[in-house]
């Protein structure tokens, strides 16, 4: 084999046999891992139940609205909301306005996601110990890990779900739907 330029002694021939090059070696010294942090596991627990309780506000319409049967004591704070934004009052609801179910299904969709997320985190996930990971943290809230094609497959999932609500939110924002509609 040809060595480099200045190079002291030349490079060894590579090792051909069938053994070692035709079946990869499936030991390795570092694996990959998909670690979440605590941060983010707390955020989908407090933010999943909240979505929901928005989801079957906004799908069991008109009964979940002011003077609707399920109104009372659930959806109690959206009286309130409704006056402020009208996309999930009684003036969307009688002009036939699908806005806001068509965004609560990509919530619920979102959700899912999400949803997945955390189950392959907790049900595949391993508590993390060594290389920075506090050992005597344990309980829900331990540092998990997730390797393999399933931390492969966290990573994709939550990844799908965030650019969902990326998409989402830049459409609420003043370049998104703002910007499209025509006030007259």
């Amino acid at each position: 084999m040809v060595s480099t330029r200045g190079h002291p002694k030349a490079f060894p021939e590579p090792d051909l046999s069938p053994s070692k090059s035709s079946t990869p070696s499936r030991a390795r010294k570092a694996k990959w891992a998909h670690a979440p942090s605590n941060l983010a596991i707390i955020w989908l627990l407090v933010s999943l139940p909240l979505v929901a309780w928005d989801a079957g506000y906004v799908m069991l319409r008109p009964h979940s609205m002011p003077g609707g049967s399920l109104h009372w004591p659930l959806w109690t704070p959206y009286e309130l909301y409704c006056k402020m934004d009208y996309i999930y009052g009684w003036k969307a609801y009688n002009e036939h306005n699908g806005f806001t179910a068509a965004q609560t299904l990509l919530n619920i969709v979102e959700s899912l996601l999400y949803v997945y997320y955390l189950y392959i985190v907790f049900a595949h996930g391993r508590q993390a110990a060594g290389r920075g990971a506090k050992a005597s943290t344990g309980g829900f809230l331990a540092q998990r890990h997730v390797d393999g094609s399933m931390g492969a497959l966290a990573i994709l999932v939550v990844y799908s779900a965030a650019v969902m609500t990326l998409s989402k939110t830049a459409l609420y924002c003043e370049f998104g739907l703002e910007r499209c509609c025509q006030h007259s």
